[in-house]
């Protein structure tokens, strides 16, 4: 019987287990941009918004993917459409195997930290309830955990939760959004309110007014939201945050 290849195997990946230097990625006058997928199905859109961000002048974007996200969208397929783009670098999908595959000896570049020093501004989108609470008590667990630790507190962080409603509406949830917000500094974006995917169906108890909306679950009790917001309203965030322009 005939066979016929995977979707993995019709599309390499362009870019092979390597090490990650800041120093020669990074380019002058460039904004360098960290996307997190965490594993909530809103990860699906990661393609999206990583294809929207590229469409501005100066713009770099690298990904830090835990393994949960990569149920949702195709590595190799990402990295294989963007295999030009970053001036020629290309786009990556850092994980957990990239953290110490390359790494031989002390002093070796150590990927999370690389990752950190070369962010301008990281986007957890979508953050689910778990990287939430992994972040919320200090966790360093995989590359995503270690770096956010890592992280200058200097560096714009945006968190854009995405959940089950129930899960959203735990006493704890607010506890961790308050931690993250006033302990961290990270700025907290959504959720709203929509069909999820499995099949609970939430909406807003105050109105939703694009990304300045806010939320944090104590301030908002029964909401029935969750969702993580647009994918284009992520992307609004840091266009109008740095007021970028399009490509020509």
């Amino acid at each position: 019987m005939q066979t016929y290849p995977t979707t993995e195997e019709m599309i390499p990946s362009p870019l092979p287990a390597q090490s990650f230097v800041a120093s020669s990625s990074r380019r002058p006058n460039h904004l360098h941009i960290l996307l997190i997928t965490t594993g909530s199905v809103a990860s699906v859109k990661a393609p999206l918004i990583v294809a929207e961000l590229l469409r501005y002048k100066d713009v770099h974007v690298q990904v830090a993917a835990t393994k949960a996200s990569l149920v949702f969208y195709n590595k190799s397929s990402l990295e294989f459409t963007h295999a030009a783009d970053n001036d020629g670098q290309g786009v990556k999908v850092w994980t957990d195997e990239d953290e110490w595959g390359s790494w031989k000896r002390i002093g070796d570049p150590i990927l999370h930290i690389e990752l950190r020093r070369w962010a301008d501004v990281v986007l957890i989108a979508p953050c689910s309830a778990n990287t939430l609470g992994k972040i919320a008590n200090g966790l360093c667990d995989n590359v995503v955990t270690s770096l956010l630790r890592a992280l200058a507190p200097s560096t714009p962080t945006y968190v854009f939760p995405a959940m089950n409603t129930m899960m959203y509406e735990h006493p704890l949830t607010a506890v961790h959004l308050r931690t993250i917000k006033e302990v961290i500094g990270y700025t907290v974006v959504g959720p709203i309110g929509k069909g999820l995917a499995c099949g609970d169906v939430g909406e807003p108890s105050q109105p939703y007014r694009g990304y300045q909306q806010v939320h944090i679950a104590e301030s908002i009790a029964s909401s029935g939201i969750g969702a993580m917001v647009e994918w284009r309203d992520i992307v609004n965030v840091v266009v109008q945050r740095w007021d970028l322009d399009l490509r020509a």
